[in-house]
């Protein structure tokens, strides 16, 4: 143990104490505006980037911002094996911003990129591409790997899936699960929703983390049986994929309370680390459906928070990367 390892579990349990919370979600889920759910979050910590006058859009991404930020103060209070941890975790920014940068090269409206700082990994030389193509050619050269073809999809699926690699043999094993399980839904919603095969360097990336056998199931039933053990619990009693959104619910819901858990042991490690970027990523997710309640005239007897539409486990998170389509 260091000195660095004490400061900064120390600094992400008290980060875990500035998550809004579901009495405040439900609180900005009451509000009849946007405007009025906006007041509400300026006095939490969302209040770094949430502004007043923000549109819904605006409000969302800047819910997530605040995420972001906390992630990178966190990675500096850390040894360097806790801030390359974190940099890992924070990688989904990095995807996001690939995905608004394809609607703006499909000639598509698009969110702002977030800024990544050191939590980047080739996002400097990502956002310099012109064409689909050149994004596939400096993915190969990256950490990201060949995504194995220049579609969108291809790019979307390989950048998601070469995360979910990379987080599966860095975090902590209690959180390996998530991983796994993320996975499990992103291949069901893309396979028996979507009804469309994986291309194939994705599919090798899936069948390195859950198995051969359970990517190539027939059914949602199936695949369920053959996933590993500590990804079989995404899927169980899921029948159909008409009910996958109950899989992902299940999903947020452990990656909370699974990072309370993390922050809450005992020592100065990477659990604690782990822990508080799951419960800030769970409670970032349920500000953004209760902003939406609020942009719909509010409804104050929500008592579950859904997803913002299209959003899903945050592996398989919706990327718009030029068409719309939801991955999960």
């Amino acid at each position: 143990m260091t000195a660095a390892w004490v400061a900064g579990s120390t600094r992400a349990r008290a980060l875990a104490r500035r998550a809004a919370g579901r009495a405040v979600a439900l609180r900005v889920a009451g509000c009849g505006s946007v405007e009025e759910a906006l007041a509400v979050l300026a006095g939490t910590s969302y209040g770094h980037d949430v502004r007043r006058g923000q549109s819904l859009g605006e409000a969302q991404w800047a819910v997530l911002a605040t995420l972001l930020w906390h992630l990178r103060v966190l990675a500096g209070w850390l040894p360097r094996e806790g801030g390359q941890l974190v940099r890992v975790l924070a990688r989904w920014f990095e995807i996001a911003n690939v995905d608004e940068l394809m609607c703006r090269l499909a000639g598509r409206a698009a969110d702002p990129e977030f800024t990544l700082g050191s939590a980047g990994t080739a996002w400097p030389r990502l956002r310099r591409c012109g064409s689909f193509a050149e994004l596939r050619t400096v993915l190969r050269g990256s950490p990201w790997g060949d995504p194995g073809g220049p579609g969108r999809r291809e790019i979307q699926l390989s950048m998601r899936l070469a995360w979910a690699g990379r987080l599966a043999g860095t975090v902590p094993p209690a959180a390996r699960a998530w991983v796994l399980g993320a996975t499990a839904l992103l291949v069901a919603r893309e396979r028996y929703a979507e009804g469309r095969e994986l291309p194939p360097r994705p599919r090798d990336r899936c069948r390195a983390l859950l198995g051969a056998d359970a990517v190539a199931a027939a059914s949602v039933a199936e695949m369920a049986e053959r996933l590993p053990f500590a990804a079989r619990w995404a899927l169980r009693g899921i029948d159909g994929p008409e009910a996958l959104w109950t899989g992902e619910r299940r999903w947020w819901a452990r990656l909370e309370d699974d990072g309370r858990s993390l922050v809450a042991g005992p020592g100065f490690s990477a659990a604690p680390v782990t822990g508080v970027a799951a419960v800030l990523a769970a409670d970032a997710r349920r500000i953004r459906g209760a902003l939406e309640f609020a942009a719909r005239g509010g409804d104050g007897d929500a008592l579950e928070l859904t997803a913002p539409e299209g959003d899903g486990g945050m592996i398989g998170h919706a990327g718009r990367g030029g068409d719309g389509d939801a991955l999960t």
